[in-house]
């Protein structure tokens, strides 16, 4: 019993030096001095954060533009070249003088088409397939793609693999196959776009309210429709990509990690021999006009717990001498801390989302717009704050407080538009391409920094109009009707029933 109790009591020596030992091992060291004066030590007070307001940040870096060539081939592409060493990476864009707003009135969907089977046909050259294959094999990519007022083909690839994707990538935009596969296929995916097209209700919004302020024959708001893809062939196709996509109305800009001799052999080599046959084509930019003024229109969709509300009318263009002021309106009225946001959502409590802005496009009038989400039963509430704070900014000037939160919005957010050379050199191209001077964003920071309030309610006065702002409701109707009467405007009803497919 005592050898059982000896030899208990050594183990549990063991294991208590072993403990010992193990603090000692994982324990901070301490100077012995300090240790044996730790029990006269206070303790360190906490120190007190400091309010957000008293935190100090170094001014922002004034924006520079990297040093770049721009220059033009006898056969009149434009070209620009940037320089970026920070990864072997090359990315380069081309961009077209074209759109849908150019295609026939009975084919619209052409351009999407002709944008979509640049790519996916493969060239006269390469299959596909066989493109496709090539491409994958180096992590390379080429897209291309057709908008409202211009066209676009693009690649990325790494550095070492450039010449080869910028063969192919010449290929796609000069020698497009244009397969009849491919063909269908587009237009197979866009009937499905239109047999879903009603199935969000902020789709539906959008794409009606652009109808009412622009007409909806107008090529800013016209819409893909069954007979009009039944009525493009593949020789409309080639057609229209020989009339448009042409070297003297083409600019293309390279970026990346490449030196620029050999890059400038390169664009030679593949675009200095880029010729076509057909005569340059006029561009007019068609005209906008607001077609409706001072009416409510009403989409029935009684599936609807809630309504999405729009209500606006035309805006203006990006080269206004007011544009800056009206981006500081935009700022007050709109986002985090702005107008809308804190009446209507925080205070009243009638919608989680708000927004409102007078919008601009490059060469064609944009369009201001208001609106949300609510309730059924808060929708006329709802349109009726968003007009009572579209009458305010009109008439009550901005407080000191407002108007600094607005303009250091904006200017803060400059340096998320040059982020990085590709953004720049995109300005740049955009800039060229709609004839506006390449100092213009920096003419937009100065004016914006001189805004002042009476600067920003004497352009709300000017360019919100009540006398001409539409409205439209998204909504179960059978619950938001009797209430609309309190708008003091006769309702229409908008029918949105897709039209059926031409019978073969």
């Amino acid at each position: 019993m005592i050898k059982s109790f000896f030899k208990h009591s050594v183990w549990l020596g063991l294991v208590g030096a072993a403990l010992v030992l193990t603090l000692l091992i994982h324990s901070p060291a301490m100077p012995r001095a300090r240790y044996a004066h730790a029990k006269d030590v206070a303790p360190t007070a906490p120190a007190t954060p400091l309010h957000y307001t008293n935190l100090k940040f170094p001014p922002l870096p004034a924006i520079q533009i990297p040093k770049y060539d721009r220059y033009q081939l006898e056969n009149g592409l434009v070209v620009y070249l940037m320089q970026d060493r920070q990864l072997p990476l090359v990315r380069g864009t081309a961009l077209f003088r074209t759109g849908s707003r150019l295609e026939p009135a009975n084919k619209v969907g052409l351009a999407d088409i002709t944008g979509t089977t640049m790519r996916t046909g493969g060239t006269l050259t390469h299959s596909a397939d066989e493109l496709n294959k090539l491409l994958e094999q180096r992590a390379a990519a080429i897209e291309t793609s057709m908008g409202t007022s211009s066209g676009s083909a693009s690649f990325d690839t790494l550095s070492k693999d450039t010449e080869t994707v910028f063969q192919l990538f010449a290929d796609v935009i000069q020698n497009p196959a244009f397969t009849v596969d491919k063909i269908d296929l587009a237009k197979n995916q866009l009937k499905g776009a239109i047999a879903r097209r009603n199935d969000d209700p902020d789709d539906i919004a959008s794409r009606e309210f652009s109808k009412l302020i622009y007409g909806a024959t107008s090529p800013y708001a016209r819409t893909i429709e069954y007979s009009t893809l039944n009525a493009i062939s593949r020789d409309d196709i080639v057609n229209f990509h020989q009339t448009y996509i042409r070297p003297d109305t083409t600019i293309l800009g390279i970026v990346g990690d490449f030196e620029l001799e050999p890059m400038k052999a390169l664009v030679s080599q593949y675009f200095g021999n880029w010729q076509v046959n057909t005569p340059k084509p006029d561009l007019p930019v068609p005209t906008a006009n607001q077609k409706q003024t001072e009416a409510a229109f009403l989409v029935d969709q009684p599936q609807l717990t809630q309504s999405n509300i729009l209500l606006g009318h035309l805006g203006g263009k990006l080269n206004s001498p007011d544009y800056p002021a009206l981006s500081v309106m935009n700022g007050v009225l709109n986002g985090f801390g702005g107008r809308l946001f804190n009446n209507i959502r925080s205070k009243q409590g009638l919608a989680y989302s708000v927004y409102g802005s007078w919008n601009a496009g490059y060469d064609y009038p944009g369009l201001f717009i208001a609106g949300g989400q609510t309730r059924t039963d808060t929708t006329i509430p709802f349109v009726q704050s968003l007009l009572k704070e579209i009458e305010r900014i009109r008439t009550t000037s901005v407080t000191p407080e407002e108007l600094a939160y607005a303009k250091e919005s904006i200017l803060n957010s400059f340096v998320f538009k040059f982020e990085n050379p590709s953004q720049t050199l995109t300005r740049l191209m955009t800039y060229e391409y709609y004839d506006y001077p390449p100092s213009f964003i920096f003419d937009y920071q100065k004016q914006v920094k001189a805004t002042k309030a009476e600067d920003v309610q004497r352009v709300a006065n000017q360019y919100l109009q009540p006398d001409k702002i539409l409205t439209l409701i998204v909504g179960n109707g059978k619950v938001i009707q009797p209430n609309l009467k309190d708008l003091g405007e006769k309702v229409q009803t908008i029918d949105i029933t897709i039209p059926d497919p031409p019978k073969s």
